[in-house]
């Protein structure tokens, strides 16, 4: 019977569909094949770009907190070029450390997402101020530029367990991240006190050569 015989035997491209998906799906997990290596080179790619950005503006943070807390003769000038009040720089301190340590920790999603809208409104505003007084040299207004540009960059290229609504992380991979964001927390701060003392005195002659303070 002609039933018998379609059942017995599968049509060609039956028998043709199941190798190539075998094929595909071989292609996806050998770590030698073009296409996970191509998605492995990605992913290692994003997460060095994130981790880069991500020291950077951490690492201005902490200096920034340092400078505008101690503070510095570079802040109290350039806030009152810019026609701040001096005690913004207790204000602004005390938000940038807030920052650093909400950025690097692991974990509060919700909070990362907040401390990033306050560095970008922070540089970003920085560059609005120093336009509106005048100020056109590209040194001045460029840094914050960089720094708002690379909090932009790490907002996008944070991986899953640090966007809203949060991946799960098991205990012991949340011990590691946590030690890790701890001991690079403290690097940035060591390495803003430790480099304090050449800061000081080169961001003065800074103030100075741009007329911010008398010499």
């Amino acid at each position: 019977m002609t039933t018998g015989a379609n059942d017995t035997h599968p049509h060609p491209a039956a028998e043709g569909a199941q190798p190539m998906k075998t094929t595909a799906l071989q292609d996806a997990t050998d770590p030698m094949s073009p296409v996970a290596r191509n998605g492995w080179d990605r992913n290692r790619v994003r997460a060095v770009a994130y981790w880069a950005t991500t020291l950077v503006i951490v690492f201005e943070l902490a200096s920034g907190s340092v400078w505008n807390l101690v503070p510095i003769d570079w802040t109290t000038a350039q806030l009152n070029h810019l026609g701040y009040p001096t005690f913004f720089a207790d204000i602004l301190g005390v938000w940038q450390a807030a920052a650093a340590v909400a950025i690097i920790v692991p974990g509060f999603a919700l909070i990362k997402e907040w401390a990033y809208v306050g560095t970008f409104f922070l540089w970003s505003g920085a560059v609005w101020s120093h336009l509106i007084v005048g100020d056109s040299s590209p040194g001045l207004w460029g840094v914050p530029l960089m720094f708002g540009v690379c909090a932009i960059a790490s907002w996008a290229l944070r991986p899953t367990d640090r966007r809203l609504p949060g991946g799960a992380r098991s205990l012991q991979n949340g011990r590691r991240a946590w030690i890790v964001s701890i001991a690079l927390l403290v690097l940035a701060y060591a390495f803003a006190f430790l480099t304090l003392p050449v800061v000081e005195p080169a961001t003065h002659d800074r103030a100075v050569e741009l007329g911010w303070i008398d010499p």
